[in-house]
């Protein structure tokens, strides 16, 4: 597809770490620069053992989507021909006790990164090959019922602070395509599992707890249901959006994966027993907490237009997909450690200072 250079935000990030390494191992012609605030869930050290050929076409750049001094300098010092815009604050529990750093990340800075690269794509004569990929999520629709997905044309209801503020940025982003001309692709995916995932979130955080002997939260009666997508192909799901997708346009990324979040304990309880060769029952752990406040019920893609208009599909099943992610935390129970004990933080001082 030639060469290119590409601007991935938040690529310390568990799904923007993750994109990085798919798309410097598929597209041997891309250069990618890294654009990461390091905040508690980024960490540069991710991508610190990159196999040569590929460290060569990457770049790592310390600063934040609110600074737009910053940014403007990025775009004029670099001919960017993509960005894809994963820097956001992603946890639905952090957004209930401090919804305004959603709304300064989510909506301010996807706004400012919007406007940077306007401004470059119009300095530089508007070039057709230009795309702007803003990666979003299936929390913008609300809840679904017991049957039925989320297609493109499903109306916004956001249930929290941070859905609320994804919705927000995907609105900036058609809006600066629908005004400004500006050839941006809005992705919005259902829930990602896979290494390198910070350990808040569902899966790792049952992993590590099962391995450690630990209690098992899970809200409410366990019965809400997420479409659960492997990393990896979400990753190709948005390579296929910058190349065949339509400007203007919206695509569901959804895994066909449907689970109750009891059933992805227990299946990760059942997967680590046999690994660990434990007598007892994992599952003993299991201890139902007080639910999140607006919880939705079930999210669900339909991902048919992605599928026909790009030629994506899913290249893992989740029975495989979810056994290699057990495996990976397992084999970097180092990774785990580093971010636990804060060993990365103290790398970005010492590299980084207080920028």
């Amino acid at each position: 597809m030639g060469e290119k250079t590409i601007l991935v935000t938040g690529g310390a990030g568990f799904i923007g770490t993750n994109f990085i390494r798919h798309v410097l191992s598929a597209q041997p012609g891309w250069r990618i620069v890294n654009l990461d605030a390091l905040t508690y869930a980024g960490n540069a050290l991710n991508l610190n053992d990159l196999p040569d050929v590929q460290a060569s076409r990457y770049r790592f750049v310390h600063g934040n989507v609110l600074d737009s001094g910053f940014l403007d300098n990025l775009f004029e010092t670099a001919c960017f021909e993509g960005v894809f815009h994963f820097a956001a604050e992603s946890h639905v529990d952090r957004s209930i006790r401090g919804p305004e750093e959603f709304v300064n990340t989510n909506v301010t800075g996807t706004f400012r990164l919007l406007n940077a690269a306007f401004k470059s794509w119009e300095l530089r004569g508007k070039p057709g090959g230009f795309r702007f990929i803003h990666v979003s999520t299936d929390e913008v629709y609300g809840s679904l019922g017991p049957a039925g997905y989320f297609t493109e044309l499903t109306p916004y209801d956001p249930s929290s602070p941070y859905s609320a503020s994804k919705a927000a940025s995907d609105h900036f982003a058609r809006a600066f395509f629908r005004t400004y001309g500006l050839p941006v692709i809005v992705t919005n995916c259902s829930n990602n599992y896979g290494p390198y995932q910070f350990p808040e979130k569902l899966i790792p955080l049952m992993i590590l707890n099962i391995i450690e002997n630990k209690p098992l939260p899970v809200y409410g009666d366990g019965e809400n249901i997420r479409d659960w997508l492997y990393v990896a192909d979400h990753c190709s799901a948005l390579v296929a959006a910058f190349h065949k997708g339509r400007p203007g346009e919206t695509y569901n990324i959804g895994g066909n994966s449907e689970y109750r979040n009891i059933d992805i304990v227990h299946i990760l309880c059942d997967i680590l027993d046999r690994k660990l060769k434990r007598k007892s029952c994992s599952r003993e752990l299991i201890n139902f907490v007080t639910d999140r406040p607006g919880h939705d019920r079930r999210y669900a893609i339909d991902s048919t237009k992605i599928r026909n208009q790009t030629g994506w599909q899913p290249d893992h099943t989740f029975e495989e997909a979810i056994a290699d992610t057990v495996e990976w935390y397992v084999r970097h129970m180092d990774w785990v450690e580093s971010i636990r004990t804060g060993e990365y933080q103290k790398w970005i001082s010492q590299n980084y200072g207080n920028r």
